[in-house]
Formats: C-alpha cells, sequence, structure tokens
C-alpha cells in the first residue's frame, strides 16, 4: 500500500470506527458487532504503526491508551471550577428557591440533575478536537489528565454539528458499579485489599501514569455544563441538550437524569424520586443538583468567594444499618495476604442483601473493638462496598471475647507473619498454602501475563486437586494422556490448552517476569526490570543497591525481589520455566533496538512531528536509555519540540536553560 492509499484508508477507518463508537457508548445502539469492530481498529493500529505521518492526535487508536505521563501538568482553569453549597435537608431547599426569587426580576425555571459521584472534569474542544481534559483541583488550577481522558470511550475525540470553535464542556467521570466490582473481585483473589469505593477508584484511576490500564478499567462520564465567550444559548438546560447534537453523551432525559422544573414542588418531587430511585442505576449518586436555568439570571445572583449563589446540592443521607455480627473468617489470596471478613446475619441495604463486609485488617478490628456475636452499624461505602462502621455498643452481649485475630493460615496453618510498617498478615508458606498455589497459577496463565488459551479456573482446581501440578513451571509438564481422563476433557479441549501452553513460550520477557507473581512486580515494573537487565541472570544477581538504581524500583520492591527468589522453590521453578523455552531475556530485535546514546539525559516532548507519534518519540528516549518526563523543570535536560508546541513550555525551557531541539535534531541523536 503506498502513502496516498494508506491516508484515505487510515481517514476512512477513523470516521467509520468514531460513528460505531458513538452508536455503541452515547446513543446504546450498537450498528457493529465487537468482533468486526476490533478487527476495524486493530487495522487502522497497524497502518499508523506503519505510516505514523497520517496518524490522527485524537485517532480512534486512542482510546486503547499506551500514553505513559510521569507528571501531570498543573493548568489554571479560564473559569474557575468552584463546589457546591450542600444541604442536608429540604427545607434548605426551600430557602434556596425562595431567596432566589426575591433576588431576581422575572420567572424562575430550574435545572435538576443528578449529582453523580464521580470526578469533575473540564475538557476543551478546539475546532471540534478534544485538546485536554483537566481536573477540578482547588478550583483555580487542576492537573492536565488528556491522555486518560482520551480512553473513555463516552467522550467525543471529535465533534459534529454547528458547535462553537472552542469552549469547554465539564460533568463527572465515573466507574459504573459492574466494573468496580469486577476489580474488587481481581483484587480479592490476589489477596489484595479491596478498593474502598467507585469514587475514590475513578480519582485514582484517573492520576495513572499508564493510559492503556486506564483503558482497560472501564470509566465512563456524564457531561453537563458548557462554558465559553459567547455560547449562543439563553439557558443551561438548552445547552445541554445542544451538546447532545455534537455527540456528547449527556444524563438522558428520558430517563429522568435531567429536568426542567418549574417551581418548588417539581424540585422536591425529583428530589424524592431519585432518593427512592438511586440505587436501580448502575452507578453511584450522592445527591440531586438544583440550577437556576437561566444564564441571565446566574449572572444576577453571581457568587460566593467559593460557590455559586445560583446553583446548590442535596445530599442524600448515607444509608446505615445494624446486623448480628455472625462470625469473622479469613481469606487467603495468591500473595499469602490475609483479609478479614464479617460474616453478617442477612440484611438489606441500599437495595441489595448484604450477607459480609469488609473488617479490613487487625488494626480496624481492634479500633472499633469489634467481637464475634456484636450487634454492629453496616454501610456501604460508597453505595457498593459493604463496611463495618462501629459497634451497637447496648446491645452487646454479656461475657462477649474480645476478637483474637488469626495466629495461623485457616489453610494451611501456618503462622502468620506481619511485617514492620504494614497493615496485613501473611502466610509465608508460598509453595504448600493451596489458595496461594492456585491463586498464582490463575495469575501466571491470566490474559495480561502468559495469556494461556483453553484454561480457566475450574481447570486449575482439577490439576491441582488430581495432583497434576503444584506450581506453573508444572503445566508445561502436561500431557495428553494425562488430561484425557479427567472430568470435561475432551479430545479438542486438551488439544486447545496444549497449544495455547505451547503457544506461550514466545511470551517476551518481561511478560512472563510478571506472570511469575512476584509481589510488587506489576506490568509496569516488569517491564522496567526487563529493560534495564536485559536477562533473567543480571537480574537474579543484581544486589538490592543495583535493583534500588533502576528508575523508579524502590527499597520495598527490591527487596521483594530478593526475598521471592532466595526461596530455593521459586529459583528451581524459574530454571524449569527457561528448561521448557519460556523467554528469560530480551530478544535480539529489542536489543538491537536499544542503546546508551541518551543514558543519563532526561527529555521533555511536546508538539506534533512528522515522522514520528508522540509516543514514537517516547518510545526512542527510552529505548535509547534517557529517561522521558512530562512536565520542565531544572533536571530536564532537552526539550523535543514538534509543531503546535504549547508556549507554556517553551518559555520555561527557555527560563531554566533547557536545551530546546527540533525533530530532525532529536533524529541526529539517535543515529
Amino acid at each position: 500500500m503506498d502513502k496516498v492509499e494508506a491516508k484515505k484508508k487510515i481517514e476512512e477507518l477513523s470516521k467509520e470506527l468514531r460513528k460505531h463508537n458513538h452508536n455503541y457508548y452515547v446513543l446504546s445502539r450498537p450498528s457493529i458487532s465487537d468482533f468486526d469492530f476490533d478487527m476495524m481498529l486493530k487495522e487502522l493500529q497497524s497502518l499508523e504503526l506503519t505510516f505514523p505521518e497520517f496518524a490522527e492526535e485524537n485517532s480512534p487508536t486512542k482510546r486503547v491508551g499506551g500514553d505513559i505521563t510521569k507528571k501531570f501538568p498543573k493548568v489554571k482553569h479560564k473559569y474557575p471550577m468552584l463546589s457546591l453549597d450542600n444541604s442536608y435537608s429540604t427545607e434548605e431547599i426551600i430557602e434556596f428557591e425562595e431567596r432566589a426569587k426575591k433576588l431576581v426580576e422575572g420567572e424562575l425555571t430550574y435545572t435538576c440533575e443528578l449529582k453523580y459521584d464521580g470526578v469533575a472534569i473540564g475538557i476543551t474542544y478546539v475546532n471540534g478536537q478534544l485538546k485536554y481534559g483537566v481536573t477540578r483541583g482547588n478550583g483555580q488550577e487542576g492537573e492536565d489528565v488528556t491522555a486518560n481522558v482520551k480512553t473513555i470511550r463516552s467522550i467525543p475525540l471529535e465533534l459534529s454539528g454547528d458547535f462553537p470553535a472552542e469552549f469547554e464542556i465539564r460533568g463527572e467521570i465515573i466507574l459504573p458499579r459492574a466494573n468496580f466490582d469486577r476489580m474488587n473481585e481481581e483484587r480479592i483473589k490476589e489477596g489484595l485489599e479491596p478498593y474502598m469505593n467507585p469514587r475514590n477508584t475513578a480519582s485514582g484511576t484517573l492520576k495513572l501514569q499508564d493510559s492503556a490500564v486506564v483503558a482497560s478499567r472501564g470509566l465512563d462520564a456524564f457531561l453537563y455544563g458548557l462554558y465559553g465567550d459567547d455560547l449562543p444559548f439563553q439557558d443551561h438546560f438548552e445547552s445541554v441538550m445542544k451538546a447532545a447534537d455534537w455527540g456528547f453523551r449527556i444524563p438522558p432525559i428520558d430517563q429522568n437524569y435531567i429536568k426542567k422544573c418549574q417551581n418548588i414542588d417539581e424540585i422536591l418531587e425529583f428530589i424524592n424520586y431519585w432518593d427512592e430511585k438511586r440505587t436501580e442505576l448502575g452507578f453511584d449518586i450522592d445527591g440531586i443538583v438544583i440550577k437556576v436555568n437561566s444564564y441571565q439570571q446566574q449572572k444576577q445572583l453571581g457568587y460566593t468567594s467559593k460557590s455559586p449563589r445560583w446553583a446548590i446540592s442535596y445530599k442524600f443521607k448515607a444509608e446505615s444499618v445494624s446486623t448480628r455480627l455472625k462470625e469473622i473468617t479469613y481469606q487467603v489470596g495468591r500473595t499469602g495476604a490475609i483479609t478479614p471478613v464479617a460474616n453478617l446475619e442477612p440484611v438489606l441495604i441500599a437495595g441489595t442483601t448484604v450477607k459480609r463486609a469488609s473488617v479490613h485488617n487487625a488494626d480496624q478490628i481492634e479500633k472499633l473493638d469489634i467481637r464475634e456475636g456484636d450487634t454492629v452499624f453496616v454501610e456501604k461505602g460508597g453505595e457498593i462496598i459493604p463496611k463495618i462502621t462501629g459497634v451497637d455498643l447496648s446491645k452487646r452481649a454479656p461475657g462477649l471475647k474480645v476478637h483474637s485475630y488469626a495466629t495461623h493460615c485457616p489453610e494451611c496453618g501456618t503462622a502468620l507473619i506481619r511485617k514492620e510498617g504494614e497493615a496485613q498478615h501473611f502466610c509465608p508458606n508460598a509453595i504448600g498454602c493451596p489458595p496461594q498455589i492456585k491463586g498464582r497459577i490463575e495469575h501466571f496463565i491470566s490474559r495480561k501475563a502468559m495469556n494461556i488459551d483453553g484454561m480457566g479456573t475450574e481447570t486449575i482446581d482439577q490439576l491441582v486437586n488430581e495432583g497434576l501440578i503444584r506450581n506453573y513451571a508444572d503445566l508445561y509438564s502436561l500431557k495428553t494422556e494425562d488430561l484425557l481422563p479427567l472430568e470435561r476433557m475432551a479430545e479438542k479441549t486438551v488439544e486447545n490448552l496444549l497449544n495455547g501452553l505451547e503457544e506461550s513460550k514466545e511470551v517476551p520477557f518481561e511478560r512472563v517476569l510478571f506472570a511469575m507473581g512476584i509481589r510488587y512486580v506489576g506490568e509496569t515494573v516488569a517491564k522496567k526490570l526487563a529493560r534495564h537487565f536485559k536477562t533473567m541472570e543480571n537480574l537474579l544477581n543484581a544486589s538490592l543497591e543495583e535493583l534500588i538504581a533502576v528508575d523508579e524500583i524502590g527499597e520495598r520492591i527490591a527487596e521483594s525481589l530478593i526475598e521471592f527468589f532466595t526461596i530455593e522453590e521459586n529459583r528451581t521453578i524459574q530454571h524449569v520455566l527457561a528448561q521448557q523455552g519460556l523467554r528469560f531475556e530480551l530478544e535480539e530485535s529489542q536489543l538491537a533496538d536499544m542503546s546508551d546514546k541518551l543514558a543519563g539525559n532526561t527529555f521533555v516532548v511536546s508538539g506534533v512531528f512528522t515522522n514520528y507519534s508522540r509516543d514514537e518519540v517516547k518510545a526512542e528516549i527510552e529505548k535509547n536509555g534517557g529517561k522521558v518526563s512530562g512536565s520542565i523543570s531544572g533536571k530536564t535536560n532537552y526539550l523535543v519540540a514538534g509543531e503546535n508546541m504549547g508556549p507554556s513550555k517553551k518559555a520555561k525551557a527557555e527560563k531554566l536553560g533547557v536545551a530546546i531541539i527540533n525533530e530532525e535534531e532529536f533524529s541526529k541523536m539517535i543515529q
């Protein structure tokens, strides 16, 4: 395919994918199968890799992430993002409405909206293109999280229709409950503490450095506030409805997420409706927002130093119930982490029956003086995770014993340990504790690790219980005659499983290292270690000081690595995997691309380039031993400047004496 054909095909695929994305995530009317969509996206990714000069800044491929942001630069809000006054009673809402009527001329109408329990975001569009997304921060300035915002599929990267040349749209980024529950199930399996609530998890996700991880978590958004100079609207409700025509996912009016109200009676009706129905939503809300609708009347009402006088929020009361704590049991994760679980008399909270609640760790149990048999107060943190918030001492039966935290593993009987400075207890019997054995194998075969087809949790249980495997290295010794006698193992199933194992031997070194399940060694850390040490042998022989010298590898990770490989069983497993043909060194092609030409230098990349995408410039820097930073500081050596670079970066670089180089000069550095 020549360049002319490639450019045309990239444009066609981009247009088609945007249309299908809008139909699926905004209109909820899919017009193509998931498989066909993925195939089109892969074709576009392949073309952009081959012809990077034609890749658009807001290409649909940005949805899957991949950008790494070391630091999120501060951005001053053009229009301050003020917080709202909160109220907890309908009397205060009535007072708000009466006060507004006294202060403005003419009839008042109001817009009532759900108060999404998420992260406030302001997204600026220029000529219909998403330029940047900024968090609320302190209201005067926030942080630039553009790369992560672009992964949220309900947020358009490019608009259609008669949109203004430049404007900002604001709303809330949320984490749907289903996605939150899925993440917590995975964390519990791995022996990690579950996340507290969707709101905090959404906030933390939006600040992750790796946008590919952000994309995998399934954030969503509702957008509902337009800001700009000379926008052609008379009121708030009208502007939100018009935003839908440009491609935005606004709160749906047909589902009563937003409503234009004429008086206080309609406002209170809206509040009461959602106080009752909020548990039926697939995401969390913590109240209702009431806004004076007319922009002219908003100007008349004005602002206090902290909040607008033309808007107020009504906060729902957190639902708390009491029930009896039957017993505290303990779960064991794949890393040996012990998680205490409160088993309750079933109780209805926020529309669901709760039988179990989190008590986190020994410190929490001691702090609240929780005892088996107590009547405890239970809430859903963020309306999702049930948690014990206290004990009803007036109902404590005489003679209830102070709870003694487990001293031995409930699965294998090994004495538990608790390291200094850590909240959780651990079972150190990594090679003999069944949940740890199965959990590590499940992690090893997972999609982001070895990605072994034809194998799941039930298969692993079966193989371990039958004594066919004791660790993940044993998987590669399995034979057809071992598997065929097992239940649910037909010839085709066995063939697929063995083929999946064989294909996994092509998985690159960094993913093999991640798959081994070393505590604190996630995907990003594994990649850094693999690229730095290049072979497993070098990594095994590295001292604590040499490990800590690797970029972003702290003492805790270094100690975990050394501890893991001092266990003879782990070294034996690694040796067996190497004998079976798994990759424990970077490939020749990867090594050939690497050099130390840029070692010791820190780069900031800004603007649009002709022969590279911005990600490719960053990748070249890292391949050649340099370090990429997201913002300019006294430690920056070079600013690689492309077209349309932000003027503030250029000014800061000049002020600090940072060398500014163009694309051609950068290419010469790495030749």
